[in-house]
């Protein structure tokens, strides 16, 4: 599968989409009860009205929710492969893209970060290309105004906003113009829906947005370790992944090494983004499956060993089918 996946091959597109079926057979074989899918934070909802989707059947919604992961997959792929992060172009970024998605039960139907992977995507691109323009004033800006989008759709998506002046610090030298374009974005939206909720008697509803970001940290958590073994040959991946990548980190292109560790970065924000929401689900993980795939891709990218490599991956998809069974 991995070495097939190595190349460009047109058959790949069909193998890619059998895959994705095949990720979700658990699901498709023991439909779950009807599903609600809030697409907008309700702070969100005064201004935009979005048709109620509970009228989806579980059958439509995970469909949905398969075409949007296999969208994502093939973007995710195309811009890995344009930023040149792999030891080639191949269709490993778009498999472990799939292979990340379907870790979980809860991965795989509609959920608000399912569709904030999109916006996501579209930040990694842009952030993966401020080293590469004379001014990026324009581009921070755009990404503030993703970001804030993001945060309609979900609100942990704003702490993204670190990720403005860690890009900065990696790729750029200081410019007090860029490290305020991404606020300026960000706020611009924010701007526009002050005023509809001051039009409507409802700024001091407004201010309640907010009052997430001051949410104390978890000192505990309550985890059901058995639900989480499945992270097992992930976590043995990413380690092996982080040596290889260590062991070819200074013979790397300095844009390369600064686009790992920009990655590095947006997973462990995406993961620490939860205290914003006290009621978090399990797919609010599904935010740290395009930086994490990333590395993933870049291990298979590189390993040697053809029987290891493919039966680490085998291992992987084998443990995912087991637990989204049992």
């Amino acid at each position: 599968m991995i070495n097939q996946f190595r190349s460009l091959s047109p058959f790949n597109l069909l193998l890619l989409a059998a895959y994705t079926i095949f990720m979700r057979l658990a699901i498709f074989i023991h439909l779950p009860d009807p599903l609600s899918f809030e697409f907008l934070e309700p702070y969100a909802k005064l201004l935009i009205q979005i048709p109620i989707t509970d009228s989806f059947s579980p059958a439509i919604n995970i469909v949905l929710a398969m075409v949007i992961t296999f969208v994502q997959a093939l973007l995710f792929n195309r811009i890995i492969n344009n930023h040149g992060l792999l030891a080639k172009p191949s269709y490993l970024p778009a498999l472990l893209y799939v292979t990340g998605s379907s870790l979980f039960l809860q991965f795989l139907i509609l959920s608000p970060p399912l569709i904030c992977n999109f916006l996501l995507i579209w930040i990694m691109d842009k952030f993966l290309k401020i080293g590469k323009t004379t001014n990026a004033m324009m581009t921070m800006f755009d990404i503030g105004m993703i970001i804030a989008l993001g945060t309609l759709i979900y609100f942990p998506f704003i702490v993204l906003l670190l990720m403005l002046w860690l890009s900065l610090l990696l790729y750029r030298s200081f410019n007090w113009r860029e490290w305020i374009a991404g606020i300026i974005g960000f706020l611009t939206i924010f701007f526009f829906i002050a005023v509809f909720y001051y039009w409507n008697d409802k700024i001091s509803q407004f201010y309640q947005i907010w009052k997430p970001l001051i949410n104390k940290f978890p000192s505990a958590l309550q985890i059901n370790y058995n639900d989480y073994l499945v992270l097992i040959p992930i976590g043995v991946i990413i380690i092996l992944a982080t040596l290889q990548l260590r062991e070819n980190f200074f013979r790397s292109f300095i844009s390369t090494r600064k686009a790992f560790q920009m990655l590095f970065f947006m997973f462990v924000i995406a993961i620490i983004s939860f205290y914003t929401k006290p009621d978090f689900r399990v797919y609010h993980f599904l935010l740290c499956v395009p930086p994490g795939a990333v590395l993933l891709a870049y291990y298979f990218s590189n390993a040697k060993k053809r029987w290891f490599y493919e039966s680490l991956f085998a291992v992987l998809v084998c443990s995912i089918q087991y637990f989204l069974f049992v």
